[in-house]
């Protein structure tokens, strides 16, 4: 198309059902354009299946195959493909993870598995040389996320972080004013908030234990780690936590194994620039609500989101930024469209899937590179160490305890 057509080629339209009465000669706002590309979807539940909406709704891909060890979620699976792709488009169902990290019609893999198993499945994934979108947390301890930042150290092809949170409309514009703008100034002080619902079912309940999911400030709390560093362009050095088990699942058990996760935290991080961050986790609350807070030395700026169920109508993202009397300030309701909202997470999910694509097609984009994916591990691992002992964790020394250089 040249540069002077400026018709709105909506994705939305393109893949609207309503249209599927036209002939394909008859279509030009609707046209749908081949994929260029095939995925594999390591793990096929809940994660698995919003990354399969995600990747049909960009069209730029399509989803090839999936594997899964547990036959429901294949099932399930399967129904979503045949609802997104029509019943006669064809699906391959893996029988192993070697099938699916190694089918040589597949041009990337998105690993959607539990925590605990990322370590085994890009061991397995690297070697294909295919290109890779790892879900958060990339692993669950120090030594296992290190391991896979050092395969990944030299990969010739993509290989991609799941800390989509970044995209979600609140924290996309908040980026654009704090660190490409820099309208409230030097960044000087940051404090996040997530009040929500408990930890879903999982299969296997994996999600209910540390030793699978890394701990509440791990498993949860990375997507914020991450915002928190990026925010403070800088190296964490100490972090000091405090939670505990309050209210969620201190009766669980799964096959009389007690579950052990924190419900509840209150993190600070010190950065070696002097940022200060604090960030609050309450996971008994009746709602899902996230805030940020940024402070400069020339404005603060707040953003939130909130879904409570309630009937009262009332913008489910928000933003302000407040600048005194020597620049403009403004109070804003960021959002994308609806149906994009709805595809995960705030469309952050969607968005991560366009980056992922243009990452392939070596366009400039601000994924999470493994580097950051690593830190926000380690911000989280650092949590749950201070939690455990009472007092600061310092960064560097604990590093070196692992024998690990970062």
């Amino acid at each position: 198309m040249s540069k002077a057509a400026k018709e709105l080629r909506s994705r939305y339209i393109s893949r609207n059902k309503k249209f599927d009465y036209l002939p394909d000669s008859d279509r030009y706002l609707s046209k749908q354009v081949p994929p260029s590309y095939k995925f594999a979807i390591i793990g096929s539940g809940n994660i698995g299946q919003e990354h399969m909406r995600v990747t049909m709704m960009e069209g730029r891909a399509t989803v090839h195959g999936i594997y899964d060890p547990n036959p429901k979620s294949i099932d399930q699976a399967k129904s979503l493909f045949s609802n997104l792709a029509g019943e006669s488009a064809p699906l391959t169902v893996y029988q192993t993870l070697q099938e699916a990290c190694h089918d040589p019609e597949v041009d990337a893999l998105i690993i959607c598995t539990p925590n605990y198993t990322h370590i085994d499945i890009v061991q397995e994934a690297i070697p294909s040389g295919k290109h890779i979108l790892l879900e958060k947390p990339m692993a669950t301890t120090l030594e296992d996320a290190y391991t896979i930042a050092e395969l990944a150290k030299d990969y010739e092809a993509v290989f991609q972080i799941g800390l989509q949170y970044r995209y979600k409309a609140i924290y996309a514009e908040a980026i654009h004013e704090a660190l490409e703008r820099k309208s409230i100034g030097d960044v000087k002080m940051i404090n996040m908030m997530e009040h929500r619902m408990p930890f879903l079912d999982k299969v296997a309940q994996w999600n209910k234990f540390s030793k699978y999911s890394g701990g509440t400030l791990v498993e949860k709390c990375c997507h914020y780690f991450d915002l928190m560093n990026l925010f403070a362009q800088s190296k964490p050095v100490e972090v000091y936590a405090n939670g505990g088990m309050d209210v969620n699942f201190k009766e669980f058990k799964y096959q009389s194994e007690q579950s052990d996760i924190v419900d509840n935290a209150m993190v600070t991080v010190r950065y070696e620039n002097g940022v200060r961050a604090s960030f609050q986790l309450c996971m008994f609350a009746p709602m899902f609500y996230e805030e940020l807070v940024v402070c400069g030395d020339e404005g603060r700026l707040k953003v939130s989101e909130n879904e409570d169920f309630l009937g009262a109508p009332r913008p489910r993202n928000q933003f302000e930024i407040i600048l005194g009397e020597g620049k403009p300030s403004r109070i804003a309701t960021p959002c994308y469209p609806s149906y994009i909202e709805e595809s995960g997470h705030g469309g952050a999910t969607y968005y991560e899937h366009v980056y992922f694509i243009d990452n392939l097609e070596k366009k400039p984009t601000t994924t999470a590179k493994v580097t950051e994916g690593l830190w926000s591990v380690i911000v989280g691992v650092a949590a749950e160490q201070s939690m455990k002992s009472g007092s600061p964790v310092l960064i560097d020394q604990m590093l070196k305890e692992k024998g690990l250089l970062v």
